[in-house]
């Protein structure tokens, strides 16, 4: 196992408000949760596993006896599985071990699925926790829509936004990436100029 510290949240996926984190009713201290999701993953078949908390470790794993409470309680965890990065991230609770035990729990539920028999479904669930690709640098709105910047009213972005899905959408010989790039650009053409 390797740690990763400070925390590092995967990309793309959202975060918890402080404010909407709560207690757990989970009893667990961080050595046995961290233990518990070094043994799961290893049930589960994965490898390469890196374990990342705001959580300063010792070199033997444990966190220093005076460690106090970190700001953002978030764990991360990343491995290799069949081939293929994940990564689950848990931030919904108030304690860094409660946050390692929800996903040891939810990687069992996983391993549930495939022991159960409907292996197809264990690769479909896994499908959401594929490890996300570093965001691209997205265009101005503008540039995606192919509009001046004179063209300012927000009747022309629609028109523009209708030219270019009927070639872009991926039932007209599109890609879904160049469609949601144009989504998120009327998105913002809207939000720009509906003030």
């Amino acid at each position: 196992m390797t740690t990763a510290y400070p925390l590092q949240w995967p990309t793309g996926r959202k975060r918890t408000e402080p404010y909407r984190r709560s207690r757990a009713k989970f009893s667990t201290t961080f050595a046995v949760a961290r233990d518990a999701i070094v043994a799961e993953v290893r049930r589960l078949g994965g490898r390469d596993l890196v374990v990342s908390t705001n959580v300063p470790l010792r070199q033997d794993g444990l966190p220093y006896a005076n460690f106090r409470k970190p700001d953002d309680e978030g764990v991360a965890v990343y491995f290799t599985y069949d081939g293929k990065q994940m990564c689950f991230a848990c931030d919904r609770w108030d304690k860094v071990e409660h946050n390692m035990l929800a996903i040891v729990k939810t990687i069992d539920a996983l391993r549930g699925i495939a022991r159960w028999g409907t292996g197809d479904m264990m690769a479909a669930a896994f499908t959401g926790f594929t490890a996300l690709p570093a965001p691209r640098a997205e265009r101005p709105w503008r540039e995606v829509l192919g509009l001046h910047p004179h063209e300012m009213s927000l009747v022309e972005a629609r028109l523009a936004f209708r030219r270019r899905a009927s070639v872009a959408h991926p039932d007209k010989g599109g890609s879904h990436d160049a469609m949601t790039e144009l989504n998120l650009a009327l998105a913002a053409a809207e939000k720009e100029l509906n003030r």
